[in-house]
């Protein structure tokens, strides 16, 4: 549909320039609208013009859906997976069955510090003291090192899953440090948790055993709750604190806003 106007690779810290005009931004955004997930993958993945894309996902329900659409046009597309030592154990099992069942080109991601070296070096239970500083720790800086190896990251993100993703962009640009862009693209943006449990259910597609005990959005253990009836779908994460969000998703600019 659209071809991506792409800078040629960098090396790392050097600045890259934002690979789309905001003409073609704002193109892409109004003809995605009403698009299929599959739609945008399709553009992102095939006809874009970009190469290095990577897919992040954190194995929940939505990712499931981005991750089999991607593998279906690019089959070994990297899948970029936090391991923060504060998973889940049902996650660990669930990425692995699905990894397993789609042949996944899985990248593990882990920040600088372990459990235990976190532990000694910033006293015990950080994640409760300062979750801001342990999100940094443990899932922005790691996530953003790999982001600097690619050109464009395919998200899950929806935007009737908090108030913080109600204005989610289909494709934006995204500042993943001073100076140095990329290409954000979020298929799932429109769909609803109807949807995403429908494409499941109509493609017999597994999903982490703890949503059937009640959790609607799984993160770290340490930090995720089931969700109580009527609250919103991430109310279980970081419960009792103001915060939504880790930190990976808070530098869009004006030039995605629609």
């Amino acid at each position: 549909m659209y071809a991506a106007v792409c800078s040629p690779p960098t090396e790392r810290g050097t600045p890259l320039a934002p690979l789309l005009p905001d003409e073609e931004l704002t193109a892409l955004n109004i003809a995605f609208e009403d698009a299929h997930p599959r739609e945008i993958l399709t553009w992102a993945l095939q006809t874009s013009g970009v190469q290095r894309i990577a897919v992040a996902s954190a194995f929940q329900s939505e990712g499931t859906v981005v991750m089999h659409l991607a593998t279906r046009l690019r089959p070994d597309i990297p899948i970029l997976f936090l391991e923060t030592g504060y998973q889940f154990a049902e996650t660990l099992a669930f990425k692995q069955q699905l990894t397993d069942r789609l042949g996944l080109n899985v990248v593990d991601l882990y920040g600088e510090y372990t459990v235990e070296r976190q532990s000694a070096e910033f006293g015990p239970r950080l994640y409760e003291r300062d979750p801001e500083m342990c999100c940094e720790l443990n899932k922005v800086r790691p996530m953003f090192e790999a982001l600097r190896h690619y050109d464009l990251w395919v998200t899950a993100l929806r935007r009737d899953s908090s108030p913080t993703r109600a204005n989610a962009a289909f494709v934006e640009q995204y500042e993943i440090e001073p100076d140095r862009w990329m290409v954000k693209v979020n298929p799932m943006a429109t769909w609803s948790h109807q949807d995403v449990w429908r494409y499941l259910k109509e493609h017999d597609l597994p999903h982490n055993p703890l949503y059937d005990l009640g959790y609607s959005s799984i993160g770290c253990a340490p930090c995720t709750r089931m969700r109580l009836p009527g609250e919103p779908e991430r109310a279980g994460r970081w419960a009792g604190k103001p915060k939504w969000e880790c930190g990976i998703h808070a530098n869009q600019t004006a030039s995605s806003e629609r």
